[in-house]
């Protein structure tokens, strides 16, 4: 199923669109605080955001601007009762993929949101998050707390599996045999403990990511 996220603090109307989409075959999730879709974003990318303009921590063209700088290809609707010309051009020009207006027909939300999902794709596998850590597969770069980190492509490796493979735990072996035998450099035990050392501080040692001692490492999102 398709996963949506819905910033709407109108519980009446968040609530009418959900039972509306899910209705459809999709799954969604309602925020009524930037602070919430915040968070959740860091935690998984859902296919598609809904986003109104007016919510209670702020307002819905910087969560644009914020989300459309973590997440260049994520797709964004503003669902909203400010419809003047300038709003609309303004949340274009902030990012925005497409721009409703309060009061509107469920069927032409829908058929929006069919219409940008055929033209974007499965936006998620673009992306995998573990906690405050993000990984953009497409432009290969690696983010924390929504800086963009540099790494070597070992380190990039290592990480990618581990997030890939998020709540389990991957041995060293498997480790040692993808990220270098797999390439023909057939390295020891101790390359695997230096590039972790290494990739750990440019996370700022993170606690998402648990070592299993003599066994191997997991990525988590629970503390």
């Amino acid at each position: 199923m398709i996963d949506i996220y819905y910033v709407e603090d109108d519980g009446n109307i968040a609530q009418i669109v959900k039972e509306y989409l899910e209705q459809r075959n999709y799954n969604v999730f309602v925020y009524t605080t930037a602070k919430a879709a915040k968070e959740a974003l860091q935690r998984y990318v859902p296919e598609l955001v809904l986003l109104d303009w007016n919510i209670p921590d702020g307002d819905g063209d910087a969560l644009c601007r914020w989300i459309r700088s973590g997440w260049p290809e994520i797709p964004i609707i503003f669902l909203t009762v400010r419809n003047d010309t300038q709003d609309v051009v303004c949340g274009f020009r902030n990012g925005a993929d497409d721009y409703v207006a309060k009061p509107f027909e469920l069927e032409v939300l829908y058929s929006r949101i069919c219409a940008l999902l055929r033209r974007t794709g499965n936006i998620s596998n673009y992306y995998l998050s573990c906690g405050s850590i993000t990984i953009d597969k497409s432009r290969m770069m690696v983010f924390c707390e929504e800086k963009e980190i540099s790494v070597s492509q070992a380190e990039y490796q290592l990480l990618l599996l581990l997030m890939e493979n998020k709540g389990k735990t991957v041995t060293r072996r498997r480790l040692l045999e993808q990220i270098w035998d797999s390439n023909g450099n057939y390295v020891n035990d101790n390359t695997l403990t230096v590039t972790m050392k290494r990739l750990r501080e440019k996370l700022d040692q993170p606690i998402y990511l648990k070592t299993i001692r003599s066994f191997g490492y997991r990525m988590e999102d629970t503390i």
